[in-house]
């Protein structure tokens, strides 16, 4: 893969339920070792995105290439070999409940008998440190945890592999003001020390200049700006600065049933 090859690639994706477009020739490029953030509302075709990314959901048209590969014509062993390489933090953390910390932290690795039982404990311990709590916690089960706890669970077995890229599904909902800094940060200093790409999707607008380098709107299935994360709020974007903004009046209306 040569310098300037974006890690992830994807041109003219199209994804229809039924009678609604949902991705309507969606074209987006991701710079390798960065963060990217794709914005957008309620129904707007950022989870489709993710999930044909993941290879969840097959697109109808469009292609994806991940590291210059176009991933439709990859055989299922080379497909599961990509997808080896990603991580995933859970908008609701999605922890297993029977089963302890120590081991939903290293689920994919004991699944893949890439580690024994003894030395995932350790495991566990290594990177439950790296997001900020005791080795004790491993012992614990979901339950007995807080949600910014869980989150921060969540975010360690998304790291435990040590893939090269990272998808996080908004990471902040369901956290208050302080915690979700506290998990932006532990998120920017994770992917920093792994040097992966980063794609996340959010609401948040504080969350997404906290860990975007780019980020992306996709408004009704295509992709309206990309720029710098910093910018947002003060794009020159009308639909942007409006969404960054949280303001009732401009271009974007909300739709209400009737």
């Amino acid at each position: 893969m040569s310098q300037d090859t974006p890690k992830i690639r994807l041109k003219g994706l199209r994804k229809a339920f039924g009678p609604k477009q949902v991705l309507d020739g969606v074209d987006l490029d991701i710079r390798a070792g960065h963060s990217m953030v794709i914005l957008g509302g309620s129904g707007s075709g950022k989870s489709v995105t993710l999930k044909c990314i993941l290879g969840l959901i097959p697109p109808d048209e469009g292609l994806i290439e991940i590291d210059g590969r176009d991933v439709s014509r990859l055989s299922r062993a080379e497909r599961e070999a990509v997808n080896d390489r990603i991580g995933m933090l859970f908008q609701n953390g999605a922890l297993f409940d029977s089963l302890p910390v120590w081991e939903n932290v290293c689920f994919k690795l004991l699944a893949q008998r890439r580690i024994s039982r003894a030395k995932a404990r350790d495991k566990a311990a290594e990177v439950l440190a790296q997001v900020g709590l005791a080795s004790s916690v491993g012992d614990l089960s979901p339950a007995e945890l807080s949600g910014g706890m869980q989150k921060r669970v969540g975010l360690a077995r998304a790291i435990a592999a040590e893939p090269d890229i990272i998808f996080f599904d908004e990471p902040t909902t369901g956290l208050d003001p302080i915690m979700g800094a506290v998990i932006d940060g532990l998120i920017v200093d994770c992917v920093k020390r792994l040097g992966a790409t980063a794609v996340s999707i959010t609401h948040d607008m504080a969350s997404a200049r906290r860990i975007g380098d780019d980020a992306a709107m996709i408004h009704r299935g295509q992709i309206i700006w990309r720029g710098a994360a910093a910018s947002l709020g003060e794009t020159g974007n009308a639909m942007v600065d409006q969404f960054a903004r949280g303001e009732r009046e401009g271009p974007i209306q909300m739709e209400l049933r009737k």
